[in-house]
């Protein structure tokens, strides 16, 4: 990988991860159409750490708020009544499921998951289900109100993001609609429920950098960095514009890449692997 690809690759990264069209997809797609070879499953995931980062840097006060909440909460039971306490549960439970089916498909993940086919059907398939959440949701709960069964559906839903194309914060964002919750606190609570799946992602993988084949460690390292940074602005953008705008720009994005895709793919343009 050079450091032009490494560049290009980590500002996609940062773009997408927090945006519901898929960063494992674009890091896919994006090499494919410049005739890039595909960076790679342990790639993504640790550029990936980048982004993870930026949502520590922007959410560092309320990670700390609901980490805090959580040890006292361990041991005073007049903690537990709380917001933070409660969250930093739900973050842990949603976990699980992710975790697991990661680790139990985890070749199935890096190999025949990244076939394009796979991914141009799911970029519309989510923007349909995203579309429906957004129109039958009744966005009236707002961060604090989020509940136990809150917190397994948007865990439950976070495990189609290891499918490419689905998008981790589309899918846990489209359940927290269907939940009920305010497009603000789906988007929020999708990010803060990213770092220990990303974290987790990310340290598995590592080792595979720098192996014979794989990308470079400094190749890696670079577009990790602007991961961060892009990711962050992408943070501040997202949850501004979700205030007063539906997911509709992101609905029709998915279904025009998608549907180019399966043109390109059905022309012999693209080929699927």
């Amino acid at each position: 990988m050079t450091d032009l690809q490494a560049v290009v690759l980590g500002i996609v990264q940062g773009l997408t991860e927090f945006l519901p069209i898929s960063s494992t997809a674009h890091l896919r797609i994006v090499p494919a159409l410049l005739d890039w070879p595909d960076p790679g499953a342990a790639f993504t995931a640790v550029t990936q750490i980048g982004t993870m980062l930026a949502v520590l840097a922007y959410f560092w006060r309320e990670i700390l708020q609901i980490s805090a909440a959580w040890v006292r909460g361990t041991f005073d039971r007049s903690v537990r009544s709380g917001a933070e306490y409660r969250i930093g549960w739900y973050v842990i439970v949603a976990t699980v499921p992710i975790g697991a089916l990661g680790y139990l498909f985890r070749d199935q993940i890096e190999t025949a998951a990244r076939n394009l086919w796979l991914i141009a059907s799911t970029m519309i398939a989510l923007a349909l289900v995203l579309l429906w959440a957004d129109r039958v949701g009744a966005r009236d709960r707002d961060e604090e109100k989020i509940s136990i069964g809150d917190g397994l559906a948007v865990g439950l839903a976070q495990s189609a993001a290891l499918i490419p194309g689905v998008s981790r914060s589309g899918a846990t964002m489209t359940a927290g609609l269907f939940r009920g919750l305010t497009r603000e606190a789906a988007a929020r609570f999708s990010f803060l429920l990213s770092v220990p799946a990303v974290v987790l992602s990310g340290l598995f993988e590592a080792r595979k950098i720098g192996e014979p084949g794989g990308p470079a460690l400094s190749a890696t390292v670079l577009a990790t960095v602007l991961a961060f940074v892009v990711g962050y602005a992408s943070i501040a953008w997202l949850l501004r514009y979700l205030t007063r705008h539906s997911t509709i720009l992101f609905v029709g994005y998915r279904v025009l890449v998608g549907g180019t895709l399966l043109v390109l793919l059905s022309t012999g343009v693209l080929s699927a692997t």
